[in-house]
């Protein structure tokens, strides 16, 4: 990351940023202790695995092995996973723009199993509202059959449930759930990972869908701004650059996965979190971030929020949707295989003997 001034980062907002320093605590996501409830639940998640469960607990997806194969066959694994979008759904519902979170939803999902080299079969979703609005149901499900549409990936059923009580009009909330498919022998993961391999870093298309609470409270609380005001330095209105649909990295990765050896997505917990989920116990991931320059959506929400860099880089991608571990010989083909997508990307790091750590520098 080029270490910036604050410079005109508020410029456009409707009053200066308050004192004080913000965290994703404060507003409300407390990372540290989902931490800890991934810990205490892991031994119940275990609890119930089966002769099928390929893997452990903790990675972007689930991994299960058909049984009844014939002898001889190759095998082919199942990976799912299940997801939402946080509190990006609040920024949709005080825009009245319903048709971009189901496309959000999706396109997490599909980046969650194509980690470990799954392509996607099928999807489900789930939406519950307060009070069930059709226009707004269909809506959001128009946004996931977008996301289908463009992962080629089927949606074969959901549910649309009305809770009055549990959530308020017009609040609603979705989740979705992907099942994708991958021939055994072909798994990503730490353990293909290699010393002096190279770590690539593809372009986010904005926030994706994380660290919200946090961004919402800066944009409400210290820029003073509406959904339909413009935002600093974007060009566009609050809602556009938050409501960006989180890019799928899966037209730029499927054609090279057999160059790949491991993969992060870039989600909850930012660089440092999530790219250690990919690495093996004696091996750190040395990030660059001066490799890249970080959108100016991120050094707005920084400055305003007097967000230190460090809790930045764990509550928001800072321009960074996936990073790809491969050998340093393979980093060029996936870098041209992304730029035929249309996704930008850059060689950020290395991989050295360490502790399964990953290093910003």
């Amino acid at each position: 990351m080029s270490e910036s001034g604050p410079g005109d980062a508020g410029a456009g907002a409707r009053s200066a940023p308050q004192p004080g320093r913000l965290d994703y605590r404060g507003a409300g996501v407390d990372i540290d202790a989902a931490d800890e409830a991934k810990h205490r639940i892991k031994r119940l998640v275990e609890s119930t695995f089966t002769p099928g469960v390929v893997g452990g607990f903790g990675g972007f997806g689930g991994v299960f092995r058909l049984p009844g194969r014939a002898a001889g066959a190759a095998t082919t694994l199942l990976v799912a996973s299940a997801d939402g979008v946080g509190t990006k759904v609040k920024v949709a519902i005080d825009a009245g723009r319903h048709d971009t979170v189901g496309h959000d939803l999706v396109n997490h999902c599909v980046n969650d199993i194509l980690v470990q080299g799954a392509v996607p079969a099928f999807f489900l979703d789930y939406v519950a509202f307060g009070r069930l609005d059709p226009t707004v149901a269909e809506a959001v499900v128009a946004g996931v059959a977008a996301g289908c549409r463009e992962n080629e990936c089927a949606l074969i059923g959901g549910e649309t449930a009305e809770m009055p009580g549990v959530y308020t009009p017009p609040d609603y909330d979705l989740a979705g759930f992907i099942v994708g498919m991958v021939a055994e022998g072909c798994v990503l993961g730490p353990h293909r990972v290699a010393l002096g391999d190279a770590v690539v870093g593809l372009a986010s298309s904005g926030l994706h869908t994380n660290g919200y609470s946090l961004a919402r409270r800066v944009v409400a609380d210290r820029l003073r701004l509406g959904v339909h005001d413009p935002f600093p330095r974007a060009g566009a209105s609050v809602a556009d650059v938050l409501l960006r649909v989180h890019r799928s990295y899966l037209a730029a990765l499927r054609p090279v996965l057999g160059f790949v050896h491991a993969m992060a997505h870039i989600t909850g917990g930012g660089l440092p979190g999530n790219v250690a989920r990919s690495l093996p116990p004696a091996a750190d991931a040395v990030i660059d971030t001066t490799r890249w320059a970080v959108p100016p959506e991120f050094l707005v929400l920084a400055d305003a929020g007097g967000i230190d860099r460090e809790e930045m880089f764990r509550a928001f991608n800072m321009g960074v949707g996936m990073v790809i571990i491969c050998a340093p010989e393979a980093a060029g083909t996936i870098l041209d295989s992304a730029r035929a997508a249309g996704v930008a990307g850059w060689t950020i790091g290395a991989i050295v003997r360490g502790e399964g750590r990953a290093i910003l520098t």
